[in-house]
C-alpha cells in the first residue's frame, strides 16, 4: 500500500511534552516538511529558546543548537556569519523573543542578518505559569492580571510583525496562524517563502505563528482555536507584511 502521509524525515519519532491542544506540533511539523522539500536537512541548523519549545532539540532531527533566554537570534547570527553555507532558523515564543529577547530580535533584524525566525505569539507566558506577555491583549485575564490587561497599568501588547517590517534589514515578515486546516497550508506557504528568503540571501525573515495554549488559556483545546480566530486575529492581523519581489 503507497503511504500518502507520514513523518517528515527531519522531525525525531517520538512523542512531545506538550499540552493537549497546543498548536506547537502544528508548526514543528510545518518546519521540517519545509526542510525535507527544500532538501536542506544535511545543512540546516536550528536554534532552540527558552520556553515551552526548549527541547524543540530533541523533536527536530538536524543539527540543534540550545540558546540562553532571549539569545537565539545572537546566537543564530554567530553560526550564520561562520557558517554561511548553512540554513541556519531560531524557534521562540513571545516571552523569549519580544520580552528578553527584544534588543536582540531589532537588531538581528536592523543588520539584515541572512537566518529565519519562526516566532510563536500565543499571547502568554506559558511554560513559567500563565503569566502577562509582552503579546497579551488588552483585557485578558493571566496569572499576574487577574483583571484583564490594563493600558493603563500595562501598555499595549507589542506587534512584532508590524514592528520589524519597517527595519531596512528585513527581507521577509509574515504573520500566519494555525487555528484551521486553511489556515494552516497557509502558513506552511509563509514559512517555505521565509526559508526561500534566506536560501536566496535576501536578509532577514520571520515569520509570526498565531498559537493557542489551551492550558493557560484555560480553554478546552476546540475553545481555545476559536478564541484565537475570535479575539487575537482582529488585533494581530495575517497577512506578508513585507514581501521581496525576487521570491515572488
Amino acid at each position: 500500500m503507497q503511504k500518502v502521509f507520514t513523518r517528515p524525515r527531519s522531525l525525531k519519532d517520538i512523542p512531545t511534552h506538550y499540552c493537549p491542544g497546543c498548536t506547537h506540533g502544528i508548526v514543528h511539523r510545518l518546519v521540517a516538511e519545509v526542510i525535507d522539500e527544500l532538501d536542506i536537512f544535511d545543512r540546516t541548523i536550528g536554534v532552540a529558546p527558552v520556553g515551552c519549545s526548549v527541547f524543540a532539540y530533541n523533536y527536530f532531527d538536524c543539527d540543534m543548537f540550545q540558546a540562553s533566554h532571549g539569545r537565539a537570534p545572537a546566537v543564530a547570527t554567530g553560526i550564520k556569519r561562520v557558517l554561511p553555507d548553512r540554513v541556519v532558523f531560531t524557534y521562540q515564543g513571545d516571552g523569549d523573543l519580544a520580552a528578553i529577547g527584544t534588543g536582540e530580535i531589532v537588531h538581528a533584524a536592523a543588520r539584515g542578518e541572512k537566518f529565519t525566525v519562526i516566532f510563536i505569539n500565543n499571547a502568554i507566558y506559558a511554560m513559567t505559569g500563565g503569566q502577562m506577555a509582552p503579546t497579551t491583549l488588552l483585557g485578558q485575564k493571566t496569572t499576574t492580571t487577574p483583571y484583564g490587561r490594563d493600558k493603563e497599568v500595562n501598555g499595549y501588547p507589542v506587534k512584532i510583525a508590524e514592528m520589524l517590517s519597517v527595519l531596512d534589514g528585513t527581507a521577509y515578515v509574515a504573520r500566519v496562524s494555525v487555528h484551521d486546516p486553511a489556515s494552516v497550508v497557509k502558513a506552511k506557504k509563509a514559512i517555505k517563502r521565509a526559508f526561500e528568503v534566506q536560501l536566496a540571501g535576501l536578509g532577514f525573515s520571520l515569520v509570526e505563528v498565531l498559537s493557542a495554549c489551551p492550558t493557560n488559556w484555560g480553554l478546552p483545546p476546540v475553545e481555545a482555536l476559536k478564541w484565537l480566530a475570535e479575539n487575537m486575529i482582529p488585533y494581530y492581523p495575517l497577512g506578508e507584511y513585507k514581501k521581496p519581489a525576487e521570491v515572488g
